[in-house]
């Protein structure tokens, strides 16, 4: 499919300028292209010298000048003949396979995180589609059937979002089923492939089981959270050991976390409100000071974030239902 036949099919709706197709191209999620001005005009041309399409410059007083392209007769035929036309066949193009194809040579943990970060992916794409419906996607409404598809396709592009994020659940149910006892032994025949994990860089962390309940314990002295990607790794470990709770030693929160300019702790405890994280800190307040001090008493407020001086404190809200 070419653009020249969208455009075309955009003028079928009313006149417009290579300006207002270039917004309605951007803003769509199934009109695959750039939408630049290069691919747009080069192809106004093409359809201006086929005699598809014509173009009439209006001046104006305060602004400049815009030429106005409009549909001609042929234009209507062309669009009619291309939408009767075979279709193409679909094409399946998605990158994110072909890096999963390759993954037993990870851990189950490396796989959960790499799931992890393509999962958000995936729901901001469904969240950016949500946006766009809610403020009034380009949608022809000339007759009921017309409204109809377009509303259609709409729901095609937004389910094939949510069966994807089915899909990433699938999967990491059925990998989960697998230990990683042969990962170990790939490991050693592929090691000058991979990078060397350093001691001190492993989020190193214990497992907790009370009152029926787990939850993921980082204790003072390991690797500190200090950017976005160490609350994705925190996330994964939740997953792995089937806990959403999460406790941490105010030791464990660099100074970036705690510097809120840096937009470190905000990017992080975004994430954990996505994945449905509830994580408590035990730090004492006099290390607590300034704008962070404010950010954790409003936190304070709230059912997923909180921070305590007290480890039992911090640990009854942690595993309280309510």
């Amino acid at each position: 499919m070419s653009i020249n036949h969208a455009i075309l099919g955009m003028l079928s709706y009313k006149p417009m300028t290579g300006y207002d197709l270039k917004k309605i191209i951007q803003a769509s999620s199934f009109m695959y292209w750039s939408g630049n001005n290069n691919q747009i005009y080069k192809a106004l041309l093409e359809l201006h010298n086929e005699g598809l399409v014509t173009n009439e410059i209006y001046h104006q007083d305060s602004s400049p000048s815009k030429k106005i392209y409009t549909i001609t007769n042929d234009g209507l035929q062309e669009l009619k003949r291309w939408t009767l036309s075979e279709s193409e066949i679909p094409e399946i193009k998605k990158p994110f396979l072909i890096q999963l194809a390759w993954t037993d040579q990870l851990s189950n943990r490396e796989i959960d995180e790499l799931l992890i970060r393509y999962e958000q992916t995936i729901k901001e794409l469904v969240a950016t589609e949500q946006e766009r419906n809610r403020k009034g996607a380009f949608m022809p409404n000339r007759t009921p059937r017309e409204s109809a598809i377009w509303n259609l396709i709409y729901e095609n592009i937004l389910s094939s979002y949510t069966n994807e994020l089915e899909w990433i659940n699938r999967v990491r149910q059925a990998l989960h089923q697998f230990d990683d006892s042969d990962y170990g032994k790939k490991k050693e025949n592929v090691q000058s492939m991979l990078t060397n994990t350093k001691e001190e860089d492993e989020m190193t962390y214990k497992v907790i089981e009370k009152n029926n309940q787990k939850y993921i314990l980082l204790e003072a002295g390991g690797k500190p959270l200090q950017t976005e990607q160490d609350g994705l790794e925190l996330i994964s470990l939740c997953a792995v050991n089937g806990t959403n709770l999460l406790l941490i030693q105010g030791e464990r929160l660099s100074a970036d976390f705690m510097k809120l300019s840096t937009g470190v702790a905000g990017a992080i405890l975004h994430k954990f409100t996505t994945y449905n994280i509830k994580a408590v800190v035990v730090m004492d307040s006099k290390n607590v000071k300034g704008r962070f001090k404010e950010f954790l008493s409003e936190s304070n407020k709230g059912n997923m974030f909180r921070a305590y001086s007290d480890y039992a404190k911090a640990e009854n809200w942690l595993l309280d239902h309510k």
